[in-house]
């Protein structure tokens, strides 16, 4: 009976071996997914960072450059705001599927690769 009894304890041994050791593969296989997700969203921030960035300073441009053409500084101020007013209320009712949907797919694409 001795070798059945060790046989089966090396059977309970290896499986419980191989069950830790496929934790620990799925907890790096997750940690591996998620660290990709995190670097590709910062990284991408921060383009999207530095291009807001060059948006404002062109807009500021702009609006003083309206104002000086214009008389009065504020106007020009004003012309801008009112510029990204509507284009807000655009984006909001008709390009708002068409904004939200292609981040939501990046995220789940980046998770799932």
């Amino acid at each position: 009976m001795e070798p059945q009894e060790s046989t089966i304890d090396l059977l309970l041994e290896r499986a419980e071996t191989y069950g830790k050791t496929s934790f620990e593969l799925s907890k790096l296989v997750a940690l591996e997914t998620a660290a990709h997700v995190v670097t590709s969203l910062i990284w991408r921030l921060s383009v999207l960072i530095m291009i807001s960035l060059f948006v404002l300073v062109l807009n500021i441009g702009i609006a003083l450059w309206l104002g000086e053409v214009l008389g009065e500084i504020y106007y020009g101020f004003f012309i801008v705001a009112g510029f990204y007013l509507i284009a807000g209320v655009v984006l909001h009712f008709f390009l708002h599927k068409w904004i939200k949907t292609p981040i939501i797919n990046l995220i789940i694409k980046q998770a799932l690769a």
